[in-house]
C-alpha cells in the first residue's frame, strides 16, 4: 500500500497507487471457523479477539494489529521494491510514468464502478458479525460476493466501451486504445477480489489478511516482472493484469476458508442487501472517485506541464513517501475501522480509542518519517536509480504530508464508524478541491516539487476541516498528551526539513541523524510505559531487546528535559 491518496476506504490487498461499524463487538470464539458446508448459517468469528472491554486501554491491541499488518506489509513492500526497481530501471522514468499513468486510469475506473462496496462491505459484515445472527452474516457474505462479481464485469465494461476517449485524454492520442481495453481486465479482477478481502476483513482474520498480501506480492511481481523485461513498454498493462489476477486468486483462496458459503435467498433478500451495501458504499464511491481523480489529474497537469520523466519522477516519490506509513495506515484500515465500529454508539469509547491510535501510530511513524526525510538521496537511489535524483525534493515534502495524514486518519474513521455519509463525502470534496487547485497552482508554480508541496497542503488543510466536524459528531477532542506528542515529533520533523533547506549538507544530515535518534528513543521508551511487556509483540521485543543498553543510556536525554512528563507519560 501506498498510502497515497489520503482515502480512507483503502483495501487491503489492492496493489495499485490508491489509497481503505455496527453497535456492540463482535463475538470472538477461541478457534477460527473451519471449511465445513453450511446448510444453516456456519459459526462465523474472527480470528482476532477484539479490544479489551469498554474503558481499558486497547494500546497492545493496536500495537499487535500494526505489527502483524505491518510486518506482513514489510514483506509486501520489500517484495514490491523488487518489482518497482526493476520496472524502474528497465523502464527508466519516463516509461515508469507511463506504468503510474496506466495505474492512474485503473484506480479511477475502480472507484467509479466499485461503489465503495469493498469498504461498505467491511461494514455490514462486521454489523453482521456483532449482531451475533448467523444467519445474518451468511446472507450479507453471499450478496457482497455476488455485487462485487457484477460490479467487476460493469467496470470492465465501462472501460471497454470509452478505451478511445480515455487515452486521447490521457495521452493525448488514441494509439494507446488497445492498452486502455487490455486494463479492463485489471479493473475486473481487482473488483471482484475486493469483494472477498471485504469478508476477510470485516471478519477480522488478520492473519489471513497479512499471508494474503504478501502471496499476492510475491507471485504479481514474478509475472509482471518478467512481462516488463520481455515486452519492455508494451508490458506495462499485462503486468497490471497479472498484478490484479493474483490478488483475486489468493483473496479467493482465503475467502473460502472462512468456512462461509452462499445460501439461497429470495429476490426480495438480495435487493434488500444490495441496496443497504450499495447505499453505503456511494460515499465510500465519492472517496474513492475523488482520491483517484486527484492521483490522475496531478499526473496528467505533470505531463502537460513538466513532461512524462516528471511523472516517473512522482510516482516513485509517492510510492516512496508512503512506504513506512503506510503500514500504520493500513492497520488502520484493517484492525481499527471494525474495532471502532464496535463502539460507535459510545462516543467515549469511540474518542478513547481515536486518541490512542493516533498516540502509537506517531510513535510508530515518527522516527521512520524522520529517517526518510534524512536518507532521501539514498534512499531514492537505493530503491530506484540514480536516474530518479530529481524525486528528492518532492519526496520531502510528501513526507510531511504522510506525517499528517498518519495524525489525522483516525479521526475520519469516526465519521465511518457511524454512517455519516454525508460528513464523510463532505470532507472528502473539500480535500479534493484544496488539492486540485494546490495540484495547478503549485506545479505552475515551482513543478515537480510543487506537487509534493500541494499535497503537504492538502493533507494539512483536511486535517483543519476534520476536527471541528469530528468534535460535533462525538465530542472528540485531542488528549493533552497527543498534543503535547504531536508538537515534539512535528518539531523535530520540521526542524530536519528545514534543515535540508538552510544548512550545507554534512549539517542537515547530522540534525537529522540525531533527531531520528532520539525520536526512536523517545518512542520505545513510551510505548514501554502505556503497555507491559507481555503486550508487546514477540517480534517487536526480539528487536527492542539488543536496543536496551543504548536505550538506557540515552535515556538522560529525554530525563534531562522532562520529556516523558511532557510528550508521552500519563494520560
Amino acid at each position: 500500500m501506498n498510502a497515497s491518496e489520503t482515502s480512507y476506504v483503502v483495501p487491503p490487498t489492492a496493489d495499485t497507487a490508491s489509497e481503505t461499524e455496527a453497535a456492540g463487538r463482535p463475538a470472538a470464539p477461541s478457534e477460527p471457523v473451519g471449511d465445513q458446508p453450511v446448510a444453516t448459517a456456519p459459526e462465523v468469528s474472527p480470528q482476532d479477539p477484539p479490544a479489551a472491554t469498554t474503558g481499558k486501554h486497547t494500546y497492545g491491541q493496536i500495537l499487535k494489529s500494526t505489527a502483524l499488518v505491518g510486518g506482513s506489509s514489510a514483506a509486501t513492500v520489500a517484495i514490491r521494491i523488487v518489482r518497482t526497481k526493476a520496472i524502474a530501471v528497465l523502464l527508466g522514468p519516463a516509461g515508469y510514468g507511463l506504468f503510474g499513468l496506466y495505474q492512474s486510469v485503473a484506480d479511477l475506473t475502480q472507484s467509479i464502478a466499485g461503489m465503495g462496496v469493498n469498504s461498505s462491505g467491511v461494514r455490514q459484515i462486521a454489523a453482521a458479525v456483532g449482531s451475533g445472527d448467523n444467519a445474518k452474516i451468511a446472507e450479507t457474505t453471499t450478496v457482497l460476493r455476488r455485487v462485487s462479481i457484477v460490479l467487476g464485469v460493469l467496470g470492465a465494461i465501462l472501460l471497454l466501451a470509452f478505451s478511445g476517449q480515455i487515452s486521447l485524454l490521457t495521452f493525448r492520442t488514441r494509439a494507446n486504445t488497445a492498452g486502455v481495453c487490455l486494463l479492463s481486465l485489471a479493473v475486473l479482477f481487482q473488483l471482484v477480489s475486493w469483494g472477498q478481502t471485504a469478508l476477510i476483513q470485516g471478519l477480522r482474520r488478520i492473519a489471513d489478511l497479512a499471508k494474503l498480501q504478501v502471496l499476492g506480492a510475491l507471485f504479481g511481481t514474478i509475472f509482471s516482472v518478467a512481462l516488463v523485461y520481455f515486452l519492455r513498454e508494451k508490458g506495462v498493462v499485462p503486468a497490471l493484469v497479472c498484478v490484479a489476477l493474483m490478488s483475486l486468486v489468493f483473496s479467493y483462496w482465503f475467502s473460502r476458508r472462512v468456512g462461509i458459503r452462499d445460501v439461497p435467498m429470495k429476490v426480495s433478500q438480495v435487493a434488500r442487501e444490495s441496496a443497504a451495501l450499495l447505499k453505503l458504499g456511494l460515499a465510500f464511491m465519492a472517496s474513492y472517485f475523488m482520491s483517484a481523480g486527484i492521483a490522475y489529474a496531478v499526473r496528467i497537469i505533470l505531463l502537460r506541464k513538466v513532461g512524462m520523466a516528471a511523472t516517473g519522477y512522482y510516482q516513485s516519490a509517492y510510492a516512496l513517501g508512503g512506504l513506512y506509513v503506510g503500514f500504520i495506515l493500513q492497520a488502520m484500515a484493517a484492525d481499527f475501522y471494525p474495532r471502532l465500529t464496535a463502539s460507535a454508539d459510545d462516543d467515549s469509547e469511540c474518542n478513547r480509542l481515536v486518541n490512542e491510535q493516533a498516540r502509537v501510530g506517531l510513535l510508530v511513524a515518527g522516527p521512520g518519517v524522520i529517517a526518510t526525510l534524512t536518507f532521501a538521496p539514498l534512499v531514492v537511489a537505493l530503491f530506484y536509480s540514480a536516474k530518479f535524483g530529481a524525486a528528492v525534493g518532492v519526496l520531502r515534502w510528501i513526507c510531511l504530508g504522510t506525517t499528517v495524514q498518519v495524525i489525522t486518519w483516525p479521526m475520519g474513521f469516526i465519521n465511518l464508524a457511524k454512517a455519516k455519509q454525508f460528513l464523510f463525502f463532505g470532507t472528502e470534496l473539500a480535500w479534493t478541491v484544496a488539492s486540485l487547485v494546490l495540484a495547478w497552482v503549485c506545479i505552475s508554480w515551482w513543478g515537480l516539487n510543487g506537487a509534493g508541496i500541494a499535497f503537504f497542503g492538502a493533507c494539512t488543510l483536511h486535517g483543519l476541516v476534520l476536527y471541528p466536524i469530528v468534535n460535533w459528531v462525538s465530542g472528540f477532542r485531542w488528549s493533552g498528551v497527543n498534543i503535547r506528542m504531536g508538537i515534539f515529533f512535528l518539531s523535530l520533523i520540521t526542524a530536519v526539513f528545514c534543515g535540508f533547506q538552510v544548512f550545507p549538507l554534512i549539517w542537515a544530515v547530522s540534525i537529522g541523524v540525531l533527531a531520528a535518534l532520539l525520536g526512536g528513543v523517545y518512542s520505545v521508551r513510551v510505548l514501554s510505559t502505556i503497555m507491559t511487556w507481555d503486550q508487546i509483540p514477540g517480534s517487536l521485543q526480539r528487536f527492542i531487546i539488543p536496543l536496551r543498553p543504548l536505550l538506557s543510556r540515552c535515556a538522560w536525554v529525554l530525563r534531562s528535559f522532562d520529556a516523558g512528563k511532557w510528550f508521552g507519560r500519563g494520560q
